[in-house]
Parts: structure tokens; C-alpha cells; sequence
């Protein structure tokens, strides 16, 4: 049964999105007299560069399958295949596109059950997971500062720097390493493993910042199979950037409509307006499509929702 208040949640979500995504795009100049200059030919892509951009995303979510999996062990919980491990990620991916940041935790508490992970183990790799992604992104993303003509460009490495060193000393320093973590987790309701140590999160660390790196790389060939160009550098960094700052618009699922508009603000100084607003929305589709489509043949796949016969260790 819906709780009485729920609609009015859900419609309060809907504004609040609207009102960021129109307040950033109004701020760009972006109206419908810039989209009706946008060139046809921009609307045909090259099929090949295309088809990279589709392959290195698709890699790009087998590597954070990957690292999910890793976690698990490295958390306590049994050794998954990759297979396993992709298969439980990609469908409890599914939940970011519902309201709430929640829903993706939960799947891969109740998928990694059916493949012999405790659900502590699976929802505490997620969480923990989920905190240094982001963190990750945001420092990969600090490379949009070294583009455009803006009173931070040419500030991406001095701040990237400052936030990588804190980040270490952070890590380095088992209390305070121990309070930043129990204060994420207790954001997320879940009680932190006793397992997680600062060389683990390093570790990981390190490995989703080039997980990012190979997002934003996949992001590059999509902007050129359309013929646009730009450094390489801050294209590839506007991805994870607009990501982190669509993630904490909290009332937007999957921070739809705000990361568009972040995207069009990091790509506007290699193109127009128009052009930049109507790439941000055809990424949307294009990330949808390349995320959805597989994991859902995976979730059918899945008879009746259950996992293999037997646990992954045995």
C-alpha cells in the first residue's frame, strides 16, 4: 500500500528537477532557437566510432561488475565468477532509474544472496562502493577545469592535487579514516564492515578512478562519432562530473535532466549551446540504452529470478 504522502513526494521530485535542469539551462542561453540552429547532419553518426563508444561503455560497466565482485572477497564474502558477479550487477543497476538512491543497494543485497553473498557483505561492498566511485569520478572530473576560458580553467590540477593528497592523508589515518566512513554509511543505514581498511579503499580507490577514465573514453568516441571534437581531457573528464553532480541532486532518478544540464555547461566552450544540449540528451539515451538493454537480457535470462544451483565457491 502507498503511503498517503508518497504522491507528493514523487510530484515534488518532478518540480524540483525541472526547476535545476531549467534554471542551468537558462543560465547557458539554451532555448529553442539555439536547438532549431543545430545542423541536421549532426543527427548522423558515424556507425563505427558509434559502435567503439557502445563496446568501451559496455566494458566500462564489466570493470565496475568487476570491482563490485572484488569488493565482496576483499570484504569477507566468497569468490564470484565474473559471470556471477555482472549478471547480479547489471540487474540491480536497474534500481538507480527509480527515485531514491536506495534501490540499487537493496537489489544487490537480495541478487548477491542468490549467489551465496551475505547480504551485509553485498549491500556493505555497494555502499563502500558506491562512496569511492564517486569520489573517484569528482577527481577524474576536476579535469574539466583544464578547458574553456572560465575563471577556474588551468585550476584542475591544483585542485585535483589538493583533493588526491587529502584523500590519502585521509586514508592513512586509521580514525579518521574509521569516522569518514561511519559517517557515509550511517547516510546510507547500513553499519560499516568491520573488514573495510584504508589499503582496501586506497586500493579501490585507484581502480575506480580508471573505471572512470574508461567511461569518459567511451563519452570521447560518442562526442566524435557525431564529428564534434575538443581536448581530450576535458571531454573525457566531463562525463564523471556531470555524473557526481547529477548523483546529489537526490530528488532526480539517476539525476536525469540536472546531468544533462552539467553536461551542456562542460561541453558548450568546444561547441554551441544548441549543439552541446541536444549531445547531453542523446548520451542520456545512449547510456540507457547500452546499460538497460543488456541488463534486462540478463534479468530474463534468470529463470524465475533465481541464481545458480549452486554457491560460486563450491
Amino acid at each position: 500500500m502507498n503511503r498517503p504522502g508518497r504522491p507528493v513526494w514523487r510530484g515534488a521530485q518532478l518540480v524540483l528537477t525541472l526547476l535545476v535542469t531549467w534554471f542551468i539551462l537558462d543560465r547557458m542561453g539554451l532555448s529553442l532557437d539555439a536547438l532549431s540552429d543545430v545542423d541536421a547532419a549532426f543527427r548522423v553518426p558515424s556507425v563505427a566510432l558509434m559502435a567503439v563508444s557502445c563496446g568501451i561503455l559496455l566494458a566500462g560497466y564489466g570493470i565496475s561488475a568487476a570491482l563490485w565482485g572484488r569488493m565482496v572477497l576483499d570484504l569477507g564474502g566468497p569468490a564470484l565468477p565474473l559471470g556471477a558477479a555482472v549478471r547480479v550487477y547489471m540487474v540491480a543497476n536497474l534500481g538507480r532509474y527509480v527515485p531514491g538512491k536506495v534501490w540499487q543497494i537493496a537489489g544487490l543485497a537480495m541478487l548477491g544472496r542468490q549467489v551465496g553473498v551475505p547480504p551485509p557483505v553485498a549491500a556493505g561492498a555497494a555502499v563502500a562502493g558506491q562512496g569511492i566511485s564517486l569520489v573517484a569520478a569528482t577527481l577524474v572530473g576536476f579535469g574539466t577545469l583544464f578547458g574553456g576560458s572560465g575563471p577556474l580553467a588551468g585550476w584542475g590540477g591544483w585542485v585535483g592535487g589538493a583533493l588526491a593528497a587529502a584523500l590519502v592523508l585521509v586514508l592513512a589515518a586509521p580514525k579518521v579514516f574509521r569516522a569518514f566512513v561511519g559517517a557515509f554509511f550511517r547516510l546510507a543505514r547500513r553499519e560499516p564492515p568491520e573488514e573495510l581498511s584504508g589499503v582496501h579503499a586506497f586500493r579501490w580507490l585507484v581502480a575506480f578512478v580508471l573505471n572512470w577514465v574508461v567511461y569518459g573514453l567511451a563519452f570521447q568516441f560518442f562526442v566524435a562519432s557525431f564529428g564534434f571534437g575538443g581536448p581530450v581531457l576535458p571531454v573525457v573528464a566531463a562525463f564523471p562530473a556531470a555524473y557526481v553532480l547529477g548523483y546529489l541532486m537526490i530528488f532526480a532518478p539517476a539525476g536525469i535532466g540536472v546531468r544533462e544540464g552539467f553536461l551542456v555547461i562542460f561541453l558548450a566552450p568546444y561547441m554551441g549551446v544548441g549543439e552541446a544540449g541536444v549531445l547531453a540528451a542523446l548520451a542520456r539515451v545512449w547510456t540507457t540504452a547500452v546499460e538497460v538493454v543488456p541488463a534486462a537480457v540478463l534479468w530474463i535470462r534468470t529463470p524465475g529470478g533465481r541464481g545458480p544451483e549452486e554457491s560460486p565457491g563450491a
